[in-house]
Parts: C-alpha cells; structure tokens; sequence
C-alpha cells in the first residue's frame, strides 16, 4: 500500500500467460472470454486472450485473479472512460 495516499500500487503479474493477478484495479469496465477491459490506477488495461476467466474480483482492495490464454496486454487513457461515465450519472439524475 503506498503510504502517502493510501492506494495500493499496480502490480500486474502473469505466469506462462495462463494465469495471473492484478492489483491497483478500480473496475472491471467490461469482460468475456476473449476481451477483458479493467479501469486500473495506470489507464484502462484492455487483456485480449482465448478462454479469459476472472477467478477472484475484490474492488475494495483493487484486486483481480484472472486464468487463460493471453495474447496481448495494452494500456490506454481512462479519461474517455471517465468522463462518459460522469455524463451517464448527469444524464440520469436530471
């Protein structure tokens, strides 16, 4: 846990590509058994793969245990994200 604020850090580790743990996870944005979309501490991580199964999901903590074969891990801005979620909530509580 980083002392300073409080959060806990982004560690992302896979072993032989089958199976692995995240931490630092805010949300899971989306997922099925090719495509994982995960809102972390560092951007949205998109987990692309065959058979992709999340084992364990604790937002409280920002932990996710997921299993399957991954073909390709990519990090990009969450400001999209966020900011269409901000206007979803706006539009519902009008």
């Amino acid at each position: 846990m980083d002392e300073r604020t409080g959060a806990v850090s982004h560690r992302l580790i896979f072993v032989n590509r089958q199976s692995g743990s995240l931490t630092g996870v805010q949300d899971v944005v989306s997922f099925d058994e090719s495509q994982v979309i995960l809102d972390t501490d560092m951007g949205l991580l998109t987990i692309k793969g065959k058979e992709l199964h999340i084992n364990r999901l604790t937002l409280e903590k920002g932990e996710v245990d997921m299993t399957g074969t991954v073909d390709s891990l990519t990090y990009s801005s969450n400001d999209s994200y966020r900011k269409s979620e901000e206007s979803l909530f706006a539009r519902l509580f009008k």
